[in-house]
Parts: C-alpha cells; structure tokens; sequence
C-alpha cells in the first residue's frame, strides 16, 4: 500500500459517450531514455483498458495474466469477456497472494475502463487485496484523498468526453507536487464506441496541450 500511495496519480471518469485515464508520468531524471511505451496505462483487449499505480513489475505480470485470460475467453466462447468478470477473475488471483505462505501480495491498485453490450461503459478500482467496486470517477495513487474530494464537488453524470478530460486533468494537476503541468508529465488514454465498436486511445503530447490550454482558458 505504501508503493500504491507513492505512486503517480491515475484518475478514471466515465462519460456519457466514453470513459477517460489520466495517470502522472513521473520523470525521476532528466538522464533517462524515454520509454518507448507507457508504464501506466495498458490496453487489455479492444473493449478494456487499465491504469496501474504502485510496483510496475507486479503490474507487468497481472496486465500480461489479464490479457491471457480475456484471449482465452474469447476463443472459447467466440465473444468478448464481460467487464466484470474479467475483473473479477484478476481479484481473485490477488486474493489468493494475501492467505498463503511464502507470497506476497502484489503491490499494485488498478483502474479498469470498459465496454461491454450489456452494461454499456463502466469504471472499476481493484487494490492488492482483491477487492474491487464499480465507480463513476475515482482516483489512486498520491493524494487520492484531495483528488476524491475534487471529483465529488465536480463530477456530473452527464458529463460527455471533452467534460471529463478537462476534470481529469484538474484532478491530476492538485495531485501533482509541481504547479507547471506539462504534457510530457502526464498520460491520457480514453475509451470510446465507433461504429457500435469499442476504440482505445492513447492522446498525443499534443493533444494532451490542448487540454491544458483549454482548461487555463476557462479560469482566465
């Protein structure tokens, strides 16, 4: 728990039309190569996605046994693995680190955001212990508890996509330590329908500078 409260923040919001991830990429120096791809946000299936904060390595291994487990579904039953189920599956494999001997439990909280035919868009939250609830918007990593308390006062069911970019990044911003929020700090993915279809996205540093300028041009 103590690496998941350490760790960047990641925000999920669900939308009317989507559900959008917004994670803190941390840069610890200026020395480092830039990572080809994202350590916070994974795509699971066309239909799931994922943000991690906590121990990379231990989110490595769950996200690599959750992309198995939803092939496997698939090819079984010719359909996609329902949200839930698959979350679900994930959780009980973590509970089962926290009751034997000899383990430990990974140390890694999820968000999860998906699609599926009968439940439509949903947000989950899994921790280490194999817990895991449903949420319209909820945060985890550093100062969760200032980010929780921004999304109660600003969260609106009918929020689209555009609306819950810019509130993420809001959240984002009072959790950071630093008050310059830059589009190579952060990390945005969203999950939309095109054509009756899921459709994953990663934003670009581009389009993350958008947001921001959108967001500094509403409180001016």
């Amino acid at each position: 728990m103590e690496a998941i409260s350490h760790a960047g923040a990641c925000v999920g919001i669900l939308a009317t039309d989507g559900v959008v991830l917004a994670a803190e990429k941390r840069v610890t120096s200026k020395l480092l190569e830039p990572e080809m791809r994202s350590d916070k946000m994974f795509q699971v299936d066309d239909h799931i996605a994922c943000a991690v904060a906590g121990i990379t390595a231990d989110a490595n291994i769950l996200v690599n046994w959750i992309r198995r487990a939803a092939q496997q579904y698939t090819y079984n039953y010719q359909e996609p693995e329902p949200v839930e189920l698959l979350v679900r599956d994930l959780c009980d494999l973590k509970q089962g680190y926290t009751q034997y001997g000899g383990l430990r439990p990974f140390g890694v909280s999820f968000l999860y955001a998906g699609w599926d035919r009968r439940h439509n868009f949903q947000l989950y939250h899994s921790d280490p212990s194999g817990n895991y609830a449903g949420w319209k918007a909820t945060a985890i990593g550093n100062n969760n508890q200032a980010a929780q308390s921004l999304l109660k006062q600003e969260y609106k069911e009918e929020m689209d996509m555009e609306a819950a970019c810019k509130l993420a990044l809001q959240v984002i911003g009072k959790t950071m330590d630093s008050t310059n929020v830059q589009p190579e700090k952060l990390e945005f993915c969203t999950l939309t329908l095109e054509d009756g279809k899921p459709v994953y996205k990663e934003l670009s540093n581009e389009e993350v500078e958008a947001i921001i300028n959108s967001v500094e041009l509403k409180k001016e």
